[in-house]
């Protein structure tokens, strides 16, 4: 009989929590359509795939992990930008040594560094408005090459940039 009052309070308990609460966290619950514009790089050191790349990767998040339609006109969520910063840049000496036939070489590392202007605009939800910059980096050897850094580096950093944006604007934590 307790086994049985126990099982009862337990339904009782999650259905009242579930009523409560929301397990999908979602923010975006009236809003049906997005408009994501291109982020022009104005970096003063540009890559010449950044803008399109970064793009193209913020619309295929939001319009696959959320209901949203993508449009290009009246939009209840307009998102848009510029990438600010592209940066490379030395950041430590390792203390890791490499044995080469002129010698032993210390290895170092360099920083990449993006940082990305975005204004997310609600119409249905002004309050839920900003203007905000998000910015993220990876460090890497210094001997990867420039094809190697734009290729794997580059994509770490806005990959990690576009899921601060995603989460600021999706997630209702």
């Amino acid at each position: 009989m307790n086994q049985l009052k126990n099982l009862l309070l337990l339904i009782v308990s999650v259905g009242l929590l579930n009523s409560c609460y929301s397990f999908t966290g979602s923010s975006l619950t009236d809003e049906k359509t997005v408009q994501i514009n291109e982020f022009p790089n104005n970096s003063a050191l540009v890559n010449p795939t950044l803008s399109q790349q970064f793009s193209t990767d913020i619309q295929n998040r939001f319009l696959q992990r959320t209901t949203l339609k993508g449009t290009k006109s009246n939009p209840d969520i307009l998102i848009e930008g510029e990438i600010t910063d592209y940066t490379i840049s030395p950041t430590t000496i390792t203390s890791t040594t490499q044995q080469t036939s002129a010698g032993t070489i210390q290895e170092s590392q360099n920083k990449l560094t993006i940082t990305v202007k975005v204004r997310y605009e609600n119409k249905l939800h002004p309050e839920l408005n900003f203007d905000k910059n998000f910015s993220d980096e990876a460090v890497f050897n210094t001997s990867l090459s420039q094809d190697q850094i734009e290729t794997s580096q580059v994509k770490i950093a806005t990959d990690r940039i576009i899921n601060k944006i995603f989460n600021d604007i999706v997630a209702n934590w």
